[in-house]
């Protein structure tokens, strides 16, 4: 299993991060939001992640990147659930959105529940609308 976090899995590219906000879709939970969109990039890895922590509820970029330290983190013990149940690459934009400091832990246990939250989405939304109709009779 592969824990790393390396540079080409980090999202830098501003057209990227644009569609994102124009076009992507979201997932939160408390305090945790990850906006995504399904693409295709230019070379072969299966996610690119960018983190972002407000200014509004963190004014001190001390804060600020301790907090950024965490969700990059989190991510980087976390990723495999993610990795291992996508079909195609995807962008992804990782959100701690308020202003409680929440430990370490707390926020880890989180991101855990934010992953699988999302691949119950994905995974619901990518199934044939056959084998859907079959499951809700």
């Amino acid at each position: 299993m592969n824990f790393k976090y390396p540079k080409n899995e980090k999202l830098k590219s501003k057209i990227t991060i644009g569609l994102l906000f124009t076009e992507g879709k979201s997932v939160s939970k408390y305090p945790l939001r990850l906006v995504y969109k399904a693409g295709s990039f230019d070379e072969s890895e299966k996610i690119k992640m960018g983190v972002s922590v407000s200014k509004k509820n963190f004014k001190k970029a001390v804060d600020r990147n301790y907090f950024k330290r965490v969700l990059r983190e989190t991510y980087r013990l976390n990723k495999h659930l993610l990795i291992d149940n996508l079909d195609r690459p995807y962008a992804f934009m990782f959100f701690y959105q308020t202003k409680d400091r929440l430990s370490y832990e707390e926020i880890n246990t989180k991101t855990i529940q934010l992953f699988e939250k999302f691949l119950q989405q994905n995974i619901k939304n990518s199934l044939p609308e056959n084998n859907v109709d079959l499951k809700n009779r």
